[in-house]
């Protein structure tokens, strides 16, 4: 009996902090679980990403990060063409299959340093969360919502961004118990501002990897909001 009322208790106390904790409170929790040593403002490292997609070859990226030296290099292989962009301190560097290329080159080979600062954002972004979530731009919800997302339950955030920033709506979802990020997901908005309940993607964070203390997913799966159709798969690898 004494076991049956400690377990009651129990669940009554994970359901109350599920509806009493703060926007602010599970973002602090989570970035704990991911990030305990507070390194992800001074990383420094590498990692590998496997993207692999339904019926096409597999696209393998070096990912280099520097943050306090502004630093960021990625070198794709796919097929037989290998690309590497390099930006440090605003510097743009770009080659293509071994050979340094310029602008008008790189334009030839759809290569650009719009698409290095792209890809910088993407990397980091993704790799960094949830402690992106506390950069400029970034607006919490103020509230936590509690949902069931493919039979599981989640407590979730809801992420909008400055105009300048972007305009998608994102979601978050968080263990309840150990507070670490599982799923994510966005959907577009329209001209007022309006979600649209069938656009956009989820985002499935499965396995763990760590790299420089940082707890990163090491496997995303990809799907359609619209109808669950899957897209593709990020295998993070440690080097």
């Amino acid at each position: 009996m004494k076991t049956i009322i400690t377990l009651v208790m129990c669940c009554f106390s994970l359901t109350g902090i599920a509806q009493n904790i703060t926007a602010e409170a599970l973002l602090e929790k989570s970035i704990n679980y991911h990030d305990p040593t507070d390194s992800w403002k001074t990383f420094k490292g590498k990692f590998k990403v496997v993207m692999t997609t339904p019926n096409a070859p597999a696209r393998t990226s070096l990912i280099r990060l520097d943050l306090r030296n502004e630093f960021f290099s990625i070198k794709a292989t796919k097929h037989t063409v290998t690309t590497v962009y390099t930006l440090t301190k605003g510097k743009c560097y770009m080659v293509y299959n071994g050979k340094n290329i310029d602008s008008i080159a790189a334009k030839e080979k759809n290569m650009s340093c719009k698409r290095a600062t792209l890809y910088k954002n993407y990397y980091t972004y993704l790799y960094g969360l949830p402690i992106k979530l506390r950069d400029p731009g970034t607006n919490l919800s103020k509230t936590v919502e509690k949902r069931t997302f493919k039979g599981k339950e989640y407590l979730v955030l809801k992420v909008t961004y400055n105009e300048a920033v972007g305009s998608d709506v994102w979601y978050f979802y968080f263990n309840p118990n150990t507070y670490a990020m599982e799923v994510y997901q966005f959907f577009k908005t329209d001209a007022n501002g309006k979600v649209k309940p069938k656009s956009g993607e989820y985002i499935l964070l499965s396995e763990e990897a760590i790299v420089n203390g940082i707890k990163m997913p090491k496997l995303r799966a990809w799907y359609y909001n619209k109808d669950d159709s899957y897209l593709g798969t990020d295998t993070l690898f440690e080097i």
